[in-house]
């Protein structure tokens, strides 16, 4: 990407529209904010690929950037999502600089980024910046780790709501540009599957899907038929950053986060996985 990126500097609101660095103070900001560039990040754009180097870490604003994990025979997973609520390129500041998965992206957008150099610098530092990326780390860890169990143990239904769901987190709006296709290699399932899924969910009522366009109809009605582990990430995700980002959320994206967020901490997701015979989670066939 870096070959064809015209430098732009970052302002200070179009950064503070990622919150991470939206919730940074005044002092820890000011040191990133004249090496902060802004970027587009047109639909597909591959931020790296598997074992490149990284250059840079990047900070969705309102593009949404999948980790996929790729196999020898080409078949493709998602293991993981970022959007304004995080960062790619967490190996730069953990002590790498090359990474086991793919980062595309999945929604155009923008983006601001910070080189390798610039990031190593300011963590050290050990201030805020520090913390936030640490936490934010831990709760990647957790969306990774349960988005393998959830493709291993849960209906593609399930899978598919809590897809829709982390990702209606971080839209500005209730439409997400999405084809089937697409989505199936994100879940590394069928197209078939897929349809049929999406097909259930607009006879429920609770989704629209048109000419590669879902919208989000009830929310609600998603979270209920949702497995519980949408609220696994959830929770982890406020019990390290809730401190932090409530009081610095961008008003573009009020919607899918503030009052969101709020309703979320007070419900506590109570479903459980269908058990065999001995009493044990069975896996669903794919």
């Amino acid at each position: 990407m870096d070959k064809v990126v015209k430098k732009i500097r970052a302002t200070e609101k179009q950064s503070r529209q990622n919150h991470l660095l939206g919730a940074l103070p005044d002092d820890e900001f000011a040191r990133i904010a004249s090496q902060l560039e802004f970027v587009q990040m047109p639909l597909g754009t591959v931020l790296y690929e598997s074992g490149d180097k990284m250059s840079h870490v990047y900070f969705p604003t309102t593009a949404i950037v999948s980790l996929l994990y790729i196999m020898e025979n080409g078949g493709t997973a998602e293991i993981g999502i970022a959007g304004n609520n995080g960062l790619i390129g967490m190996a730069l500041y953990m002590g790498g600089e090359t990474t086991s998965s793919r980062a595309v992206v999945q929604r155009a957008g923008e983006a601001v980024r910070l080189k390798a150099a610039d990031v190593r610098a300011e963590f050290a530092r050990g201030g805020l910046f520090q913390n936030l990326l640490l936490r934010y780390t831990q709760s990647l860890m957790t969306q990774i780790s349960q988005t393998a169990v959830c493709n291993r143990l849960h209906n593609i239904q399930q899978q598919l709501c809590r897809w829709l769901l982390i990702n209606h987190d971080q839209l500005p709006a209730d439409k997400l540009v999405m084809t089937h296709d697409l989505i199936a290699n994100m879940l590394g399932v069928r197209r078939e599957g897929v349809t049929q899924a999406a097909g259930s969910l607009q006879e429920m009522g609770v989704i629209k899907y048109s000419r590669g366009t879902i919208t989000i109809l009830d929310r609600k009605g998603i979270e209920r038929i949702a497995c519980e582990c949408y609220q696994v990430v959830s929770d982890e995700y406020d019990r390290l950053l809730g401190e932090y980002i409530p009081d610095n959320l961008p008003a573009p994206t009020a919607r899918s986060s503030a009052s969101v967020r709020s309703a979320l901490l007070k419900r506590k997701h109570s479903s459980k996985l269908p058990l065999n015979e001995a009493g044990i989670s069975s896996p669903v066939e794919r």
